[in-house]
């Protein structure tokens, strides 16, 4: 079983309320071969939300208590997006999978790379607090781009 990102097989879970749609993750799902999740939902984030980027870091140095995720309006949500990416392994868990893939360039679940904390749309290298999570537990983390 694979984990994917709500948004990208048409859900509206993105922090603005609508979707990321991808085709090729779409057929994951249809083909019963995943299962979607949303970490900033599962989390205890609303939908719509304000916007959140890693200040300090990124996912790695959230969970290790070095970077904190913040929203547009200045509110710490670290917790949330903590509380997020660990549900999301628990189902990874219970389901069995062994991949993910996730939204490129959210703070939770960005593989490559993640906004840089200035809500100035600039990105830099760098993985989401789920991604890292998952990826310290043996998880394989691919975006959307990485589908074949």
């Amino acid at each position: 079983m694979i984990l994917i990102s709500a948004c990208m097989a048409g859900l509206a879970t993105r922090y603005d309320g609508k979707d990321a749609y991808v085709e090729a993750v779409d057929q994951l799902v249809k083909n019963g071969k995943a299962m979607l999740v949303c970490p900033e939902q599962l989390g205890g984030l609303p939908t719509p939300r304000l916007p959140a980027e890693i200040v300090g870091g990124d996912g790695y140095d959230v969970l290790d208590g070095k970077a904190r995720v913040v929203d547009a309006s200045g509110r710490d949500v670290t917790e949330e997006f903590i509380r997020g990416a660990q549900q999301t392994l628990q189902l990874a868990r219970k389901v069995g999978a062994t991949q993910a893939v996730l939204k490129e360039n959210s703070p939770s679940c960005g593989s490559t790379y993640i906004y840089n904390g200035t809500f100035r749309g600039e990105k830099k290298n760098g993985v989401g607090v789920t991604t890292a999570l998952l990826e310290r537990n043996g998880i394989q983390v691919i975006s959307e781009k990485d589908i074949r």
